[in-house]
């Protein structure tokens, strides 16, 4: 079983806290820290243990030369610095003199943020394939390290399972609270229903393989939807389709046909945006020159209706296309029918967790999951490499 941070002593020592920096940026302005906010936890009880802090954190991809400005981790540094209300050092190195001197200087209660892990991938790969030398190089830093980022615990890093295979190790606050929640639904209270939207049923095969047995309900909306219809003989205009998993869609409806429920009608258009000829057609009706971007009124009507019955509910994925104002109704609508109906639900993934931010229920809702691949690949039964101890 994992160590959690209490289980392990840090009293005075230095700490390395593998944190989940890696925020939405948009005009070079955080749009949402929530990620940020979640890590204070971690940190400030290893300041309560006397503890030099060195943090990590990754930040979007580095392909190219033009990725290490865009994904620079300094504005990570600066609201990291206003919201624990402490000067602390952002050392713009990954390795080197300057990060070890900066280090070796360090008093308790002290921290250091070094810059983008990712940054060893513009040459070799070396975070994201996990390189031996440099999984040493940053474990010799430090004395004790915790992993407190859930999201990037499917991954074998050079930053989360390559230090831990060097120093004692356990799982942050975050982290802990995370696997808590999702344990929650290997044995839900009952009626225990699923929401899964997004494009791709590709995404979502391993989670509906492993929890098609233990839910009472699954509601499909968002563009893997209309694969589903496309199983089913529906004819779906131009809406997204993901060909290569119509069989497993046919195989999966026949088999739990008394579960899985899908739209009866949809809004749709002519085009990808968000003006143009927007019409609610049932599922009879699409035209071959439309494309479904929504769940329509009669399914969100049906959706309620079993919901209203459920105990238990996780959600991965919007119904609709979110990003558009007039296809975010039907996610709207079943997010603020959740939160009024006080119905204990999960989020899982980026996605779904900015919409309820979005349409002002984040903090309504049971729990929102931090991670998304990971949090999928936990609920499909798979080992994270990022926790094994």
């Amino acid at each position: 079983m994992v160590k959690t941070l209490k289980d392990i002593d840090i009293e005075n020592k230095k700490v390395i806290i593998r944190c989940d920096f890696n925020v939405p940026i948009e005009n070079n302005h955080i749009i949402d820290d929530k990620r940020i906010i979640s890590s204070l936890e971690t940190i400030n009880y290893c300041l309560s243990k006397n503890c030099k802090i060195i943090l990590m954190s990754h930040l979007g991809r580095i392909k190219e030369e033009n990725d290490l400005k865009k994904n620079d981790l300094r504005i990570v540094a600066k609201r990291l610095s206003e919201v624990l209300k402490i000067d602390f050092k952002f050392i713009n190195k990954t390795r080197g003199k300057e990060l070890e001197d900066a280090i070796n200087k360090m008093k308790p209660k002290q921290i250091i943020l070094m810059q983008n892990t990712r940054y060893e991938d513009l040459i070799g790969k070396k975070e994201s394939t996990n390189d031996s030398e440099l999984s040493s190089y940053w474990a010799s830093l430090g004395d004790v390290f915790i992993n407190d980022a859930f999201a990037t615990a499917h991954r074998a890093h050079a930053s989360n399972i390559g230090i831990a295979s060097h120093l004692p190790n356990a799982i942050g606050f975050l982290v802990e609270k995370e696997l808590a929640h999702l344990e929650e639904l290997k044995c839900p209270e009952k009626p225990f229903t699923v929401i899964l939207g997004g494009k791709k049923v590709s995404d979502k095969i391993g989670v509906i393989e492993n929890l098609i047995t233990k839910v009472d309900y699954l509601l499909i909306g968002g563009g893997m939807a209309f694969t589903f219809l496309k199983a089913e003989g529906y004819k779906t205009g131009m809406s997204i389709i993901d060909d290569e998993n119509i069989e497993f869609c046919k195989k999966i409806l026949k088999k739990y046909e008394d579960k899985i429920i899908l739209p009866v009608d949809v809004r749709v258009n002519k085009e990808f945006k968000n003006e143009g000829t927007i019409k609610q057609r049932d599922i009879t009706e699409i035209d071959d020159n439309e494309m479904g971007l929504d769940l329509g009124e009669k399914t969100t009507a049906n959706f309620e209706k079993i919901l209203s019955k459920s105990k238990t509910v996780f959600w991965n994925g919007p119904l609709g296309v979110y990003e558009l104002e007039n296809f975010k109704i039907a996610t709207d609508k079943i997010l603020n029918y959740l939160v009024d109906n006080n119905i204990k639900t999960i989020l899982g993934g980026g996605d779904i967790v900015a919409s309820a931010k979005n349409a002002g229920v984040i903090d309504k809702i049971y729990y929102a999951s931090t991670g998304g691949g990971a949090t999928l690949e936990y609920l499909e039964g798979k080992e994270l490499p990022g926790l094994v101890e």
